[in-house]
């Protein structure tokens, strides 16, 4: 590990936010690895040229985020990787957590029937109209949650899809239940911003800190599309890679 790590004062983000940034590149890469113990807030106050109380909330808000977990007596540990979310073809929240060696689960937090509006028509490529269903989920890696999203599907074509997922917590699953074994992403659009206070809440995060928006399209074996999704994830616990599918 670099001995001494400047930082940039002149940048507009916050001394504390470098720090945690630093950290968790370090971790993602290796550097400290599940369950090592961090140096000491005396010598990562030194690193960094800052006080202990800079150092102390950058590790705060790691261990919020469940990447740190401080153990009384001694010291702060590694408690897991952020997450690292490759968007390709085939994404898929269970697959990519499984691989990582960790528990994902999802849960059903709200659904309705809506009719298509023009901008639902047009990704769907559906008429105006249609009835569609509306699902909120929430999901999550080793009970830490990391995305909610809002899902659009063509009512006609999955009529069972509430019931079925709030069983298996799983959209893969809950589609093959409607015969649907397969499926690719057309397209993920990234974006960033604020958190809302209904998905700080379900995200555990303080209003205003960054999210990630991504917005997509799967395409069901026919070319159709299938699904139409806007997914907000906590931009502090996962790492986007795209692929070279993608």
């Amino acid at each position: 590990m670099t001995t001494n790590t400047t930082l940039d004062r002149s940048a507009g983000i916050a001394v504390w936010r470098q720090i945690m940034e630093t950290i968790k590149a370090e971790i993602v890469s290796g550097t400290f690895e599940k369950d090592s113990r961090l140096p000491p807030e005396s010598e990562l106050a030194a690193r960094f040229g800052v006080n202990r109380h800079t150092v102390r909330r950058a590790i705060a808000a790691l261990t919020a985020d469940g990447i740190l977990r401080a153990d009384q007596g001694r010291g702060t540990f590694v408690a897991s990787r952020p997450l690292s979310y490759p968007i390709g073809t085939r994404t898929r929240f269970s697959e990519i957590v499984s691989g990582q060696n960790r528990a994902p689960s999802g849960r059903l937090i709200g659904s309705s029937l809506e009719e298509a509006d023009a901008m639902l028509a047009h990704q769907l490529e559906v008429p105006l109209g249609t009835i569609l269903i509306r699902v909120e989920t929430l999901r999550v890696a080793d009970g830490i949650p990391f995305i909610v999203a809002t899902s659009w599907f063509e009512n006609a074509r999955v009529p069972d899809f509430v019931t079925d997922y709030a069983e298996s917590g799983s959209i893969t699953r809950a589609l093959e239940k409607a015969g649907i074994h397969d499926y690719l992403r057309k397209e993920t659009r990234i974006t960033a911003e604020p958190v809302e206070a209904n998905d700080a809440r379900q995200l555990g995060l303080a209003l205003g800190q960054p999210i990630l928006v991504m917005e997509s399209v799967n395409l069901g074996t026919d070319g159709k599309p299938l699904q139409y999704s806007r997914a907000r994830a906590a931009a502090d616990r996962m790492q986007l890679v795209v692929s070279g599918d993608a």
